[in-house]
């Protein structure tokens, strides 16, 4: 396992740092404290963190085609103006799963926003599943008896979706059809362990491999596309939930964690970033309609 030299970039700690997605437009990097709940955005230029309060636990969030946000709260998805503070209902994908909260959620190559819940218990059970939600509002369910949700990821060209359990554990991938959304042809990447890592959140670089944070090892584990294990980098923080490449040349990778017990004491959770040779791409955008 290689050490990684990383800045941290807050002073604020986090309960659940998660979802972290950089905006090319605003230049900043935007993610969520589920627990707080607040959305975070943090400029790149002034290093100034700007806070948003939330209703309610906010799992994820996606970018927009008219500059706000997708939110995945408790209560559902909604749409989220950063410049009045608004939010505006779209759908409750789980109006019948009360045991279960929205989680890792990304927006698609296809310009809708992919979400999963995950089972808000311990236990796990598996009452939590993947769903699909349009700009229209209408959500599809994709996948079911899941326990935790988490690790979506498109490969560069848009033809495969990655996904994770953290509590199956493994990770998996499918044939994507940006056109419909439709899954197919399902593989399994890799079965995963609390010793090398549970997989959480996950990004993709430009050469297509698969950066999963193994939230329960301090690590990220960069696979191929086929899943081999091609390194694991020993993070300074204990819990790290979520990977995001960004900054204006996309060679800053960014990682959220949550707050952990050590033998130290509570570590708690933050926003820390280090440079990289290979890029990550764009996010896509929420094709938010007029």
């Amino acid at each position: 396992m290689m050490d990684v030299d990383c800045e941290y970039l807050i002073d604020r700690p986090l309960q659940i740092g998660e979802s972290p997605v950089w905006d090319e437009q605003r230049q900043c990097l935007w993610f969520v404290d589920i627990l707080a709940p607040e959305i975070l955005c943090f400029d790149w230029a002034t290093r100034r963190l700007a806070v948003y309060a939330m209703p309610s636990a906010v799992g994820s969030i996606g970018l927009t085609s008219q500059g706000g946000l997708v939110v995945a709260l408790r209560s559902g998805v909604y749409l989220f103006d950063p410049d009045s503070a608004a939010l505006r209902f779209l759908v409750q994908p789980e109006p019948d799963r009360p045991m279960n909260r929205l989680n890792d959620g990304k927006v698609g190559p296809d310009g809708c926003f992919w979400i999963g819940s995950i089972h808000d218990a311990s236990p796990r059970q598996p009452t939590a599943a993947l769903y699909r939600v349009t700009p229209e509002g209408k959500s599809v369910l994709i996948l079911d008896g899941l326990k935790a949700s988490n690790g979506l990821a498109w490969s560069p060209d848009g033809g495969v979706l990655y996904h994770a359990d953290t509590r199956g554990p493994y990770i998996a991938g499918y044939r994507f059809d940006p056109d419909t959304g439709a899954l197919s042809d399902r593989r399994l990447l890799r079965e995963c362990d609390e010793a090398t890592g549970l997989p959480d959140g996950a990004a993709v670089d430009a050469d297509g491999n698969y950066w999963s944070a193994g939230v329960s090892a301090g690590c990220l584990n960069r696979l191929s596309p086929e899943g081999q294990l091609l390194e694991s980098l020993r993070l300074p923080v204990a819990a790290p939930t979520m990977p995001c490449f960004g900054g204006p040349d996309l060679r800053t990778v960014f990682v959220t964690s949550l707050a952990k017990a050590t033998a130290n004491g509570t570590q708690p959770g933050t926003l820390i970033s280090f440079r990289v040779e290979t890029p990550g791409l764009l996010a896509p955008r929420f094709h938010t309609l007029a």
